[in-house]
Parts: structure tokens; C-alpha cells; sequence
């Protein structure tokens, strides 16, 4: 469990390896802005690379906490499944998100590290699992290639929405883009992956409606 003044050096981290990179950033600037001294920050965390990942993995929860994936009882069609997932990447894409935890993940998106590494080992792959296993239902024949390029469609259209909202709200204007809320996108993602793989029958058939039923929170 994370204590008080942790939670500080993880939220000075944050912000000041956003603005200014690892190699800019400074341990001495960040116990300042932290209220906490070099030792306690050398207790925590060993040295500057680990502050980084750790400020990292930080910022990265700040975009998930919050959505869980929901618990399917077992016999849950898989499309339901594939709604829910994608209803749950929606909301967290859509919900508001500090600037110094944008700003350090697209940082390290951009020249990934160490950090990225267990981004994706503690983090992403969990969620890749999930949703390949749903893809594995929807398409039993396909290959191992054809699921993650599928699994890569589905994320990369969810998370349009966070990399690009500047872009999307200058384009249909920002009252607009408020009306874009995560129910809407993710009706709209559900529906066109679906069609895409020409599964609109199935979707059809199991009369899965724009609102999740069946699964606990």
C-alpha cells in the first residue's frame, strides 16, 4: 500500500517527468516539488530509473482504475463479451485524464523504455488475454496473426478518442464531440468490428443491445 509521502514523490515524478523527460528531470527537483528528501525517495525507490517506471506504471493507471472488466457467468455468448470489453475501453479512453499523466504516457509511448516493458507485462497483456479469448470464440478458425491484428483494430479504434481529441473535437467542434460519450462510441466500435468480420447475424441473433446485460460490474 502506497503511504502519504509515496504518494507525493509518485505525483511530483509524474509531473515532472512529463514536462521535462527523463534525462532532463532531476531527483533533487522532484523531492522539492514532493515535500520529501533524497533519502526517502532513495528508500522507495532505489534510484531515478525505477522513480521513472514506477511514475509510469502511475500515469498508466490513472487511465484504467475505475472500468473493471466485467465477470461473465459462464454460457455468456461471446459477443455480448466483445460489447462489454469494448464498452469498458471506451469509458476509460473518454474519461478525463490529467495533463501530466497524458503528457509522460505519450512520452514513453513515443521512445519506450524499461517502463514500457512492464506497462505491457503487468497491464496490457492481462487485457490482451481477455480479449483475444473473446476472439478466439467469435473466430475459432482464425490464426494467431488474424486475432491480434483484429485485437489491434478494436484498441486502436478506442483509443482514437484520448490520442486524437484535440483533432476529433476541432473537426465535428467541441459541443459536438461532448455528445461523442462512451455508450455512443462503443455502440459505433462494437457494431463496425462486427460488421467487419461479417458477424452482424450473430449479433442479431443473441439481440445484444446497446446496454451490457448479464454481466456483474
Amino acid at each position: 500500500m502506497t503511504d502519504v509521502t509515496q504518494q507525493r514523490v509518485l505525483e511530483a515524478a509524474e509531473q515532472v517527468f512529463a514536462e521535462k523527460g527523463f534525462k532532463a528531470a532531476s531527483i533533487r527537483e522532484i523531492s522539492k516539488k514532493a515535500r520529501a528528501n533524497v533519502a526517502a525517495i532513495n528508500y522507495y525507490f532505489g534510484d531515478k530509473e525505477r522513480l521513472y517506471i514506477e511514475a509510469v506504471k502511475y500515469a498508466h493507471r490513472a487511465c484504467t482504475e475505475g472500468e473493471p472488466f466485467p465477470e461473465w457467468a459462464p454460457g455468456t455468448p461471446a459477443v455480448q463479451k466483445l460489447r462489454d470489453f469494448i464498452r469498458v475501453m471506451a469509458a476509460r479512453m473518454l474519461s478525463p485524464l490529467s495533463l501530466a499523466s497524458t503528457q509522460l504516457m505519450m512520452r514513453e509511448m513515443a521512445r519506450p523504455t524499461a517502463a514500457c516493458v512492464e506497462v505491457v507485462n503487468e497491464y496490457i497483456q492481462p487485457m490482451a488475454y481477455i480479449l483475444g479469448g473473446i476472439l478466439k470464440e467469435l473466430l475459432p478458425a482464425a490464426s494467431e496473426q488474424k486475432i491480434y491484428l483484429v485485437a489491434f483494430s478494436i484498441v486502436g479504434q478506442c483509443l482514437f478518442y484520448r490520442n486524437d481529441r484535440a483533432i476529433a473535437a476541432i473537426l465535428v467542434g467541441e459541443e459536438e464531440f461532448e455528445r461523442y460519450d462512451a455508450q455512443l462510441v462503443a455502440d459505433h466500435v462494437a457494431s463496425f468490428t462486427l460488421r467487419g468480420l461479417g458477424l452482424e447475424g450473430a449479433d442479431q441473433a443473441q439481440n445484444i443491445g446497446s446496454h451490457a446485460q448479464g454481466a456483474k460490474p
